[in-house]
This record gives C-alpha cells, sequence and structure tokens, in this order.
C-alpha cells in the first residue's frame, strides 16, 4: 500500500477551494479509520451512527467532522485501547504518522479518542492548499457511547476505500431518532442538525419511536418521566424548536459544510420552510 491510494481519492474530489480539500483530506482519514476498525472486528461491538454516517453510508450532501458510534450492548468498561495500535498501522501504511490520543476517563460514559496527522500534506500533491504554512492538522474525534438507549435497530453496510470492508450501523429510523433527540436536546443550536432533520424528511425516513423514547428519558429536559414519544408529541415540540432558532446563525454555520454549488439552498431556510418540512413527516 501506499500514499498513491489516497492521492488518487483525493483527485476525484475535484475541489475547488481551500477548505474544500481541507474537508477532503478529513473525509479520505475517516475513511481509513473506519477500515482500521472494520479489520480490528470493532463493529462485532459498536455500531456506526450520526452525520458521518450518513455522509459516508449514505451519501449526505455535505462533510462532517467527527466519528460517532454506540455500543450493541452496555459496557462501562469498553476501552479503546485494542484499537488504536491497529488504527496506528494502518494509518502508516497510507503515509500517514498518526498521532493518537485517548482522552477517556474510567468514569465516562462516552469514550472519547483523538486522531492527528500533520505530515499527509507534505507527501500529497496538493492543489488549494499547497504551500499554505499554516495548514491545519487533519483531526478526527472518536465517540463511542458505551451505554446508549436500548431499542436502536441495526444493519451492515460493505464499503470499497480504502478496500472493500463492512460496517455495523443504526438503521435508518433509528438514524432519525437519534438526529431527533439531538434536535429536542441539544442546548445550542447546531445548523448541520437541521440540514439533515431536511435530509431525512426528503427521503419520508420513519422515526423508531422506542428509541427516541428511550434516548429522551435518559437524557435531556424529558429525563426520567418516563414519557413515550409519538407523532403528535414530536410534531408539537418541534414546531416549538423551530420557532425558537436564529435561522441566520443557523444558516452562517452550515456554509462551511457544503460545497458551493449547494450553498444557495439554504436561501430557503427559515421559520416558514422548516414547519413546512415538518408536516411532511410520515405518519
Amino acid at each position: 500500500m501506499s500514499i498513491k491510494i489516497i492521492q488518487e481519492r483525493l483527485d476525484a474530489y475535484r475541489c475547488r477551494s481551500q477548505q474544500e480539500e481541507q474537508n477532503a483530506l478529513r473525509e479520505i482519514s475517516q475513511e481509513v479509520a473506519l477500515a482500521a476498525l472494520s479489520r480490528g472486528d470493532f463493529f462485532k461491538k459498536a455500531a456506526f451512527q450520526g452525520e458521518t454516517c450518513l455522509r459516508i453510508c449514505y451519501s449526505l450532501e455535505r462533510f462532517s467532522e467527527d466519528l460517532d458510534f454506540i455500543l450493541k450492548n452496555a459496557d462501562k468498561r469498553f476501552s479503546f485501547e485494542p484499537y488504536i495500535r491497529n488504527m496506528a498501522m494502518e494509518f502508516e501504511s497510507y503515509g500517514y504518522h498518526l498521532e493518537v490520543s485517548d482522552r477517556s476517563k474510567a468514569e465516562d460514559t462516552v469514550k472519547k479518542c483523538f486522531l492527528k496527522d500533520d505530515s499527509l500534506g507534505r507527501i500529497l500533491n496538493l492543489t488549494h492548499l499547497k504551500g499554505v504554512t499554516n495548514m491545519r492538522k487533519i483531526k478526527i474525534k472518536l465517540e463511542v457511547d458505551t451505554n446508549p438507549p436500548l431499542g436502536s435497530g441495526f444493519e451492515n453496510k460493505f464499503l470499497d476505500f480504502p478496500f472493500p470492508f463492512s460496517v455495523t450501523l443504526q438503521d435508518m429510523p433509528s438514524l432519525f431518532a437519534g438526529k431527533s433527540h439531538a434536535l429536542l436536546c441539544r442546548e445550542y443550536t447546531k445548523g448541520r442538525d437541521w440540514y439533515d432533520f431536511i435530509w431525512y424528511i426528503s427521503r419520508h425516513v420513519e422515526i423508531n419511536w422506542e428509541f427516541l423514547s428511550r434516548a429522551i428519558n435518559q437524557q435531556g429536559p424529558w429525563k426520567g418521566q418516563n414519557l413515550k414519544a409519538d407523532r403528535d408529541w414530536y410534531m408539537a415540540e418541534m414546531a416549538k424548536r423551530i420557532e425558537g432558532i436564529d435561522w441566520k446563525a443557523a444558516k452562517e454555520e452550515m456554509a462551511r459544510f457544503l460545497k458551493p454549488s449547494a450553498i444557495a439552498g439554504l436561501a430557503l431556510w427559515g421559520k416558514k420552510f422548516l414547519l413546512d418540512r415538518l408536516q411532511k413527516l410520515p405518519e
């Protein structure tokens, strides 16, 4: 294996700016990390979830930063340690000089690991970042929820880069439920959450109500209330959230994760548009 396969992958992106090239390098590195985890049997215990899962496994038209996972079965003793050495070896075979930092503490429910590399940009033929002296390190954060809510569905998918491998991920209704939990319970506005919400709605994805119910009862303003989420409750609570969003700020936060050709779509964002999307939630 060599840097050539990374270069070919980067060239296929046809990046038009420094930001796109930086995003592409991070995404390529995310795929290498997933392949290394798969080779190390990580997906026997865990499942891929979140924004990057949509991007890599379902071609979501925006870039994402982190790799998020949940354990299939709760295990507070979970550690990244068995997988770190394998990841480092995998990355090295493609020309990376990886720094791996396990930031997890024994008492943490969400275990965190950080991957960093500042060498790849010096050996690739870059178009827009070439000669940039202050080019940022490639940074990827891995998070694993070791005590996830019950009720998730799972499926397997096959990916092809940097070699054919399989990943276990949450099924689409469970992914939408997880995103809905973030939309309803996150204490700050994240434009990317709303982009993903629109994406799910446009594909007529149903919500795994059992998983969402267990999630909102485990964490957030409804914690411990034994609330059972259903469509009527969801529609009412989401409408309240939509009414209170600063949509100008949400659009500005979202723009850096899109290619220039897709940014124009953000002009639609606002209270009326999102309330209209909400009404299209499958019954």
